[in-house]
């Protein structure tokens, strides 16, 4: 009987089988003349085979794992990262963000994975390891556990590009032919949909590990051994990836000289090749394999092309390089590993850049301090190294023109304030100008930096309030806040403490100030919009509402109770804070209606942010369907016109709420990029993405 025959008769298509038969779980009769004839012998155990290959016998999975240390590397750090680790917390305070721009295997990059972390290398097979360990889409490990499983069965019989290229030089012919068939594999399931970005790279990191684990070599692929031990199989083992890093992180594959000009993080860390050896050279056949292009290769090595992955450090050019880089760098810290090899070694074992241009070129950015493997810190310029010695050169770098993270003088229901680490970083490098389009409590806003910031909300009040903070000096702006808790006597709890009202830090202020407040309250709703006096009350009024937050009535009355709270060192503090900040810099505030501003004066560095009403949520603002589908469609089409017209924009917003699901937004959202957000609100699970009940905050963004 025929092939075609048979693949009827048994109910699958003739792909599926030549597929099986590929990966060696079953086997063909002889082929006679032109095609394969079939027995019922041979159809019986066909049978079996695939009973036995789709439907493997139930049995503890049998797999290991790997970590990211589990790989030769040379110039790897993985063992210095206690010397590391403490130099930069003992000498980089308050650091929540690190770039790693020349990763290697990301050993370093490992020790800080609670911050926000950016990693880069110009070399693929690096960067391709960076995704799996340190990526930010979710990881799918039964998937990537069944994967492994299946390539560990594998036992391909066909040749392929590995085989025909490199058949028993660095591994033996049957090797070779599993690595191409597991690496052709990992494409077609990720062309397929069948696995994501983040999964192909955990996958192709796994063979890279598996590879390095027994290649024919002394630990790079220069060269394989002649007459060396070719008998090891392939082992593929489960990388342990995380699905809990930070969702801002960022995996680059690009010239670091370059990347630096586009990043802005607390502390870089910098480890560049030393010495003449290219690390391309070294590692070509995994990087060969992480591309997967198929290149022509020649030499006895077996290399390939990679003119393009030189880099000017391992040249005469470093110095220069090197200048380059830091002048560039937009860092509050400085930290670069290099060895003290100076001129010890042989010619391509020595340092490219000199103690002496180090220390020239890292001590225009900043004061400068060495530190040995030892621990001994040292002045600059001053050490009187012996022996081969690992060192950091730390860099604190003179001080940036950088905001400090202010938090807003009002509890905005949906303020962003605790999101901002995971936002901001989203947001582009240079802006123009800045437009906060639902400004609310302007915690977004005003700690962007930009050449101007236009802080845009329809609340007449609110924005009356913001112009009255702008406008007014600051210290008459606290005189006249004393003067209203004084007519009114309301609790001053910074100066009496709890005790004079006798109340408690628990339990609040509320009874006390309670008849007070709504006397205040009465007086505002009566009092007409006229001057300084009316929005400063507006103020006092909100600090001892409840939760110090802000709302009106249809009839424009002011309607929240008396709160726990006054008029603290913790709000005066928030108040001065944002005065000084919006006196000082370039911010406007707008009274407008979205669908009224005109994109038509926004030019191609201007960036606009929305974080609009929730239209599945019922915060304070929206309590009286303010905001309707309607609306939300006239914002979605605002933001498709700032696309067309290449204006970048970012929208703040949740896809699920409590069970409910915003479908209009779902859909509008699959043409633009979505950045998942961990942050927990109350009675909220941001860590539980598929669960029905959970939130799903997220930051959609049109690049």
């Amino acid at each position: 009987m025929s092939t075609v025959k048979v693949c009827k008769m048994v109910g699958i298509p003739r792909s599926t089988l030549y597929y099986l038969r590929e990966s060696g779980d079953i086997s063909f009769p002889e082929k006679t003349s032109n095609q394969h004839l079939w027995t019922a012998a041979d159809i019986e155990k066909l049978q079996h085979s695939l009973t036995k290959a789709i439907n493997p016998p139930i049995a503890k999975p049998s797999y290991k794992t790997t970590n990211i240390n589990n790989r030769r590397y040379l110039g790897n750090k993985y063992r210095l990262l206690p010397f590391i680790t403490k130099v930069v917390e003992e000498n980089c305070p308050d650091i929540v963000s690190v770039a790693d721009i020349f990763a290697g295997t990301g050993a370093v990059s490992s020790a800080f994975t609670n911050k926000r972390l950016i990693t880069n290398d110009i070399m693929y097979s690096n960067y391709i390891c960076h995704l799996a360990w340190f990526g930010t889409e979710i990881v799918d490990i039964d998937k990537i556990q069944k994967h492994i499983l299946f390539y560990n069965r594998a036992n391909p019989t066909r040749d392929n590009y590995m085989s025909l290229n490199f058949a028993n030089t660095y591994f033996n012919k049957a090797v070779c032919r599993k690595i191409g068939f597991i690496r052709e594999n990992i494409e077609q399931e990720y062309k397929k949909r069948k696995i994501n970005q983040r999964e192909r790279a955990v996958l192709i990191t796994s063979l890279l590990y598996g590879m390095d684990k027994i290649a024919n070599t002394c630990g790079h692929y220069d060269a394989y051994r002649k007459n060396g031990d070719l008998s090891s199989a392939l082992e593929l083992s489960v990388p342990t990836v995380s699905n809990n890093l930070n969702v801002a992180n960022q995996c680059y594959h690009m010239d670091a000289n370059e990347l630096v000009k586009n990043i802005k993080v607390d502390l870089v860390y910098i480890d560049p090749p030393y010495n003449s050896r290219q690390y391309c050279d070294i590692y070509h056949l995994l990087e060969n394999v992480a591309l997967w292009e198929k290149p022509k290769v020649f030499g006895v090595a077996k290399k390939m092309d990679r003119d393009n992955l030189k880099s000017r450090y391992c040249t005469a050019q470093a110095t220069k390089a090197f200048e380059e880089l830091i002048n560039n760098i937009q860092a509050k810290y400085i930290l670069l590993s290099y060895n003290n090899m100076a001129d010890k070694g042989n010619a391509r074992s020595n340092a490219r850049i000199s103690d002496k241009d180090i220390m020239r070129i890292l001590s225009k950015k900043g004061h400068v301090s060495v530190f040995t493997q030892k621990y001994k810190a040292f002045s600059a310029g001053k050490s009187n190294i012996e022996g081969n010695e690992e060192r950091l050169f730390l860099c604190v770098c003179d001080s940036q023109p950088r905001h400090a993270l202010i938090s807003s003088p009002l509890n905005y229901i949906g303020g962003k304030y605790k999101l901002l680490s995971q936002i901001l970083p989203l947001f582009p490098q240079k802006i123009g100008t800045f437009v906060d389009l639902f400004c609310g409590g302007c915690n977004v806003g005003i700690n962007v930096q930009a050449k101007k910031v236009i802080l845009n909300d329809k609340e007449t009040s609110l924005l009356a309030l913001y112009n009255t903070f702008k406008n007014l000096e600051k210290k008459e702006t606290f005189r006249l806040i004393d003067r209203i808790i004084h007519r009114y006597g309301l609790s001053k709890s910074s100066q009496y403490g709890y005790d004079k009202y006798v109340a408690n830090s628990s339990d609040g202020l509320g009874e006390y100030n309670r008849r007070k407040f709504l006397q205040m309250r009465e007086d505002f709703n009566n009092r007409t919009p006229l001057d300084y006096y009316y929005y400063v009350l507006l103020y006092v009024l909100i600090v001892y509402s409840f939760n110090n937050q802000i709302r009106f009535n249809k009839e424009g009355k002011f309607n929240l109770p008396v709160g726990k709270r006054d008029f603290n060192l913790k709000m005066r503090r928030k108040l001065e804070d944002f005065i000084d900040r919006i006196q000082k810099g370039n911010y406007e505030f707008r009274n407008q209606d979205f669908r009224t501003v005109d994109i038509k004066n926004l030019t191609k560095d201007s960036f606009v942010y929305c974080d609009p009403p929730y239209l599945i949520t019922c915060a304070t603002y929206n309590e009286q369907k303010q905001w309707t589908e309607t609306d939300e469609q006239d914002l979605l089409t605002f933001l498709d016109k700032l696309t067309a017209r290449g204006i970048k924009f970012a929208l703040s917003n949740v896809l699920t709420h409590k069970g409910k699901q915003n479908h209009l937004l779902k859909k509008w959202a699959k043409k633009y990029t979505i950045h998942y957000l961990n942050f927990n609100y109350q009675n909220a699970n941001y860590h539980s993405k598929d669960s029905a009940n959970n939130t799903q905050e997220v930051l959609i963004t049109n690049y």
